[in-house]
């Protein structure tokens, strides 16, 4: 017994012993250090007096019904529970419970550790886990943001990788076609050169002027050629400049087709006619690359004798532009693909061209903010439709 004693006084741990009705009958020194209280001084008190305000109702109710079903509760069973001390302040409790009677009587044994430490200590550990769910929030932020940025450079560099591709094979075929291309014009031009050498009679004039527009027509063929790569590279690159000037239509469209006079097939003609108001706010140089490219296409598809007919109109902001021919036609297959860069037609395979000319031809619709437009027949011939908006005569833009 006197054992028994010993550790309720010299426990560490807080013992108090309440009746079946709430009063505290013993409590030892531990208990007592622990809430603050005098020795004895807790002695006939309620059990509710060691509990905060805002929980004494319900603890009262708590208590009375473990009072009807007694049972040992051991600590830690995750419990959120608070003590009160004599000064009014709260701290932390972890409490375990059982009870035993004598004579008849009902008693309650509360052992009390206090948490203080350990909830410090797990509310430390809160807030470093907080703060360290924080950083991997952060730092899977800045590596989502990085595996984006990284992706998006995969795509930049596997877009910029297929573009030099691409380039690397258009200079390729620009080497075989170029080679292509210019041998039959500059075998003209040698052969005609030398053959007009031989004709040193004055009755052989005629035959000079032969050769002498032969050579013209080859030379004029290789110009219109080398445009077309210039005109190319320039766009890929984007060092396309548009110049707006006041632009004379019928003036223009005369002298680019005078340029052509020497292309043309025998007995292949021209007619021209325009309607409207003479005068259009563009780019000079790439109308009139438009209207030597479409002419020259609708001269090279049609055969000797035929006519090629272009129409301006100015009327309010746009100007139209239609270059028709009655030549072999795009198969209607075909018509999906006339604009890519080096297409020809299946039709077209024994007529000499780079296949670049329409292409170049959209290109300088699309910088000019215009709309192109096609119809055609097998056999019959193609119509080219070009709406071209009126441009701001303070504004060039590069």
């Amino acid at each position: 017994m006197e054992s028994l004693n010993a550790l309720f006084e010299y426990t560490t741990e807080g013992i108090i012993i309440v009746d079946a009705s709430g009063f505290i009958v013993r409590a030892n020194p531990s208990s007592e250090q622990l809430f603050g209280y005098d020795r004895n001084e807790l002695i006939h008190q309620k059990i509710e007096v060691l509990v905060p305000g805002r929980f004494s109702h319900s603890h009262t109710k708590q208590r009375e019904e473990y009072n009807k079903s007694p049972h040992p509760r051991s600590m830690g069973k995750g419990l959120d529970l608070y003590g009160k001390r004599k000064n009014g302040s709260e701290f932390p409790v972890e409490i375990s419970l059982s009870h035993y009677k004598n004579n008849g009587e009902l008693y309650v044994i509360a052992f009390i550790i206090d948490r203080t430490e350990r909830k410090d200590a797990e509310e430390k550990i809160k807030k470093i886990n907080a703060e360290l769910e924080l950083k991997v929030e952060e730092r899977t932020k800045i590596l989502k943001e990085t595996l984006h940025e990284l992706e998006a450079s995969k795509d930049e560099l596997s877009h910029a990788l297929e573009k030099e591709k691409e380039l690397n094979d258009m200079k390729s075929r620009f080497v075989t076609m170029a080679s292509h291309e210019f041998r039959t014009p500059l075998s003209t031009i040698l052969s005609s050169a030398a053959l007009i050498g031989k004709y040193k009679n004055t009755e052989e004039e005629d035959k000079r002027l032969k050769h002498v527009d032969r050579i013209k027509s080859a030379v004029t063929n290789m110009t219109l050629i080398l445009n077309d790569f210039l005109s190319v590279g320039k766009l890929e690159e984007g060092k396309i400049s548009i110049n707006i000037t006041s632009i004379n239509i019928p003036n223009l469209i005369g002298e680019s087709l005078t340029e052509l006079t020497n292309f043309l097939k025998i007995g292949q003609y021209i007619n021209y006619n325009h309607s409207g108001k003479e005068d259009f706010l563009s780019d000079k140089q790439i109308i009139k690359n438009i209207i030597i490219n479409l002419v020259s296409n609708a001269s090279k598809f049609s055969s000797e004798g035929k006519q090629i007919d272009v129409t301006t109109n100015h009327e309010s902001s746009h100007l139209k532009i239609i270059v028709e021919d009655h030549g072999i036609g795009i198969p209607h297959e075909e018509h999906k693909n006339l604009f890519e860069r080096f297409f020809r037609a299946k039709n077209a395979s024994n007529i000499q061209g780079t296949g670049l000319g329409l292409s170049i031809v959209s290109k300088y619709v699309e910088v000019l903010n215009g709309i192109i437009e096609f119809k055609s027949e097998l056999n019959t011939g193609t119509t080219f439709y070009i709406t071209l908006p009126l441009q701001d005569e303070n504004n060039t833009i590069n």
